[in-house]
């Protein structure tokens, strides 16, 4: 025998394997047969899965065990997802399990996962295309099965919130291969009937497998090419189906829905009390502003009636004229005797003002009659002049005039009307003796 090699203990050798396993698996899946179930106290779950040739130990603990939405039991087929581990203590090799589902269910689970993920990729789920419920629905079309409790539960919650409502059922089957098709034919119904303004699309719990009908392809598209607005109410609170992602509005259950849609009418009926109330309230005060407002305009019409202003107009009248006949008479003698005053005054200025005027005028008549050629055509003298139209102008000398020329003599008791013959530039020479 060679022990040259390095010895473990076995608890160390079980470390080095148990995180070689740790390290060199990770996550893994395994579908399998539960046997050798228990649960202890503690809470968590100690079980083997088999198949027809081996059989694998796991262990799942409370944590997680809590979270399962089935009761395991054994023979049960079941998919579960863990990490591979070993039991040191005892060097039992195990599987750590973190889910478990059926195994049906974990198929389907996985094609959920993956429509949603591509619905989703597609905005089908975006908030900008769901269409607002309408405020208060009076047609109303549910698609559901025809027997069971949740159209009976959807016709009870409309009879007593919203008792106005008209329901239209559209019989489908909620199960089934049957169903999908079922649905979308509904929905296309729905659709060109036109009559309905918002469409519930219901179905009670179940396993993912009997809500898979509401997880198709084409029940999503179904849903979402729908111009009505949609409440899609499938399952119980906890379950989701890819038509609660496409549809207006997800309502945990059918009756939720109902709630959702339909206004409570005893609410509106109080609203509309208190309205009322608040209505006549205002009104009351409103007639009451408004009466008050007629006395006031009646008794201002009162104080001012064209009768009695035009009785207050004539007394005002009489009561002018007896002022403006008291000042007349007042006034006259004072403004007579004012008037005579000063005529007075204005023939004592004309007494003053006249002879300086007239002494004025006279001096400026000599100064006129010193500078005017009147004075010196008495003496003898002529003003000769040519005959222009209008106008009468001096020459002083003969070289204006020219042989055959009219012209006027100005002299001292009138006017001489001549031609010129000849001019000479002698001067005139007196003569005493001719003076003489």
């Amino acid at each position: 025998m060679d022990f040259n090699h390095r010895s473990y203990t076995p608890s160390e050798l079980n470390r080095e394997v148990k995180l070689h396993l740790e390290a060199g698996f990770g996550r893994v899946q395994v579908e399998g047969e539960l046997s050798n179930l228990s649960q202890p106290a503690s809470g968590h779950l100690y079980f083997s899965l088999k198949d027809e040739k081996a059989q694998l130990r796991c262990a799942m603990f409370r944590s997680q065990a809590a979270r399962l939405e089935f009761r395991p039991e054994n023979g049960t087929q079941v998919l579960v997802s863990g990490k591979i581990s070993l039991y040191e203590a005892r060097g039992d090799f195990q599987l750590i399990v973190e889910q478990m589902a059926e195994a049906g269910e974990g198929r389907l689970r996985a094609e959920f996962d993956a429509l949603k993920k591509m619905l989703e990729g597609e905005g089908l789920f975006d908030t900008a295309h769901k269409s607002p419920l309408p405020a208060f629905p009076s047609r109303i079309a549910v698609i559901t099965s025809p027997s069971g409790a949740v159209i009976r539960d959807i016709l009870h919650v409309l009879k007593r919130r919203w008792p106005l409502a008209r329901v239209r059922l559209y019989p489908v089957p909620v199960q089934g291969e049957e169903a999908p098709p079922a649905i979308v034919r509904a929905l296309s119904a729905a659709s060109s009937h036109a009559w309905a303004e918002a469409v519930i699309l219901a179905r009670g719990g179940g396993s993912l497998e009997d809500l898979q009908a509401f997880n198709q392809e084409t029940v999503a598209r179904a849903v979402f090419d729908c111009p009505i607005p949609v409440i899609s109410a499938v399952g119980h609170e906890t379950d989701f189906s890819i038509s609660d992602f496409v549809a207006d509005l997800r309502a945990p259950t059918p009756s939720a829905a109902a709630e959702l849609l339909a206004p409570d009418a005893q609410a509106l009926r109080q609203a509309f009390h208190a309205w009322e109330g608040q209505l006549r309230r205002r009104m009351q005060q409103q007639l009451q502003n408004r009466s008050q407002k007629h006395d006031h305009l009646a008794h201002r019409l009162m104080r001012q009636h064209p009768q009695r202003r035009m009785r207050e107009h004539a007394a005002l009248l009489t009561q002018l004229r007896r002022r403006l006949s008291s000042h007349a008479r007042r006034l006259v003698p004072d403004r007579h005797a004012q008037l005579q005053r000063d005529i007075e005054r204005l023939r004592d200025s004309a007494a003053r003002i006249i002879p300086l005027r007239q002494q004025h005028l006279q001096e400026l008549a000599r100064t006129l009659n010193a500078v005017s050629p009147l004075p010196t055509l008495d003496r003898g003298y002529a003003i000769i002049g040519t005959r222009d139209g209008e106008r009468l102008r001096a020459h002083s000398s003969i070289r204006d005039l020219q042989p055959g020329q009219e012209v006027e003599a100005q002299l001292a008791d009138g006017r001489l009307y001549c031609n010129v013959e000849r001019a000479t530039t002698e001067r005139l020479t007196r003569d005493p003796e001719k003076e003489e």
